[in-house]
């Protein structure tokens, strides 16, 4: 049938509202990213603050009048005398300088103005597409979700550091987990809505098997799990002790794993149980995670949900010697905040992989 021109032109046009929403879906996918790069750089930079024992060196929480640090020397000296009324100060660092104490400063004022920084990448932009109608109706409640996160994370941030301004200069292992853990959820979540956003759900007669996606939604969780223990690790300094792999101290099981009293909480606070969890956690992960590789290979899945796998696999086994390296050094601060990068890199693969066998 004859078409004319009014319908050619309608016809080159339909196209356009689509690629239009493609083009709004990658921008809001890319600022995701973005925030999430973010995201595990305020990871890292937390893990080198706690390895170097800076996280106590600010003994206030100001939201607005902290972003700007010490100006001359009457400031820092104001800051420093605060410092020295810590316990910290007094039990574990009574000779510090006021040149020390700047070192430790600038480490945890670096975290806490990546936060700063990590609220207004997130905000601002979403205000903006939001005026614009770029975000999906479906995706208000998610990111309203994120920026609840995002407040309890720096809520929970601050009692962090409060638990060690009393009586113990150290943190309390339950915020310290506890603060990793949502730092990991934000992360997820933004990086699920830009895969979403990226890479839209394939067609069910198209979709990996049931069992291979619970699979891998089962290893996401159980590298989550692994982060938390790894945090109750940090939380105790377990990483010092039995400096030694395979065993712990000649030991399959150290024979003090049920010391204290009640039993329950030498999960949380021994450092022989807590240490043996996450070595254990680490094992069940090896076994696991090659077991899913190549149940991924026999099966006939999307390309990148393979390259998803090889990558899970990579950077699990990168992550374990990072591991054990930093065990078996007594946990030098270079190698634990490679280790802590690698564990949001194991816990991306792994989310990736999820999602590509949607």
């Amino acid at each position: 049938m004859f078409r004319g021109p009014s319908s050619a032109k309608s016809a080159d046009a339909s196209p356009a509202p689509a690629t239009q929403a493609s083009t709004r879906n990658l921008d809001v996918a890319v600022w995701l990213l973005v925030c999430c790069s973010l995201v595990f750089a305020i990871v890292v930079v937390g893990g080198i603050t706690r390895l170097t024992r800076s996280g106590l060196s600010i003994v206030e929480w100001q939201p607005i009048v902290g972003v700007l640090p010490p100006l001359d020397d009457t400031a820092w000296q104001e800051a420093f005398q605060k410092y020295r009324q810590t316990p910290e100060y007094r039990l574990v660092n009574p000779d510090m300088s006021i040149a020390g104490f700047k070192r430790i400063f600038w480490w945890e004022y670096l975290h806490r103005l990546l936060g700063r920084l990590i609220g207004l990448a997130f905000l601002a932009p979403l205000l903006w597409f939001a005026l614009r109608g770029r975000i999906a109706r479906a995706l208000t409640w998610k990111f309203a979700g994120i920026f609840a996160l995002g407040a309890l994370q720096g809520a929970m941030g601050w009692t962090m550091v409060k638990s060690g301004l009393v009586d113990d200069p150290r943190v309390s292992q339950y915020r310290l987990a506890a603060h990793l853990g949502i730092a990991f959820l934000i992360y997820a979540a933004m990086l699920w809505i830009a895969l979403d956003l990226f890479s839209p759900r394939a067609p069910r007669t198209n979709a990996a098997p049931e069992g291979l996606r619970r699979f891998a939604v089962a290893l996401a969780a159980l590298i989550f799990l692994m982060v938390l223990s790894g945090g109750f690790v940090a939380g105790i300094r377990a990483g010092l002790a039995y400096n030694t792999f395979p065993l712990m101290n000649g030991h399959v099981v150290p024979p003090e794993i049920f010391a204290i009293e009640p039993w329950y909480l030498n999960f949380f606070s021994n450092m022989a149980t807590v240490q043996f969890d996450h070595r254990l956690l680490a094992w069940l992960l090896a076994f696991l995670v090659p077991w899913f590789w190549l149940r991924v290979r026999r099966e006939a899945v999307p390309r990148r949900a393979g390259l998803a796998a090889d990558l899970l696999l990579a950077t699990l086994a990168l992550q374990i010697a990072l591991g054990i390296a930093t065990l078996l050094l007594a946990v030098p601060v270079s190698l634990a905040a490679a280790h802590q990068a690698g564990a949001l890199l194991v816990f991306s693969a792994a989310l990736l992989t999820a999602h590509s066998l949607r």
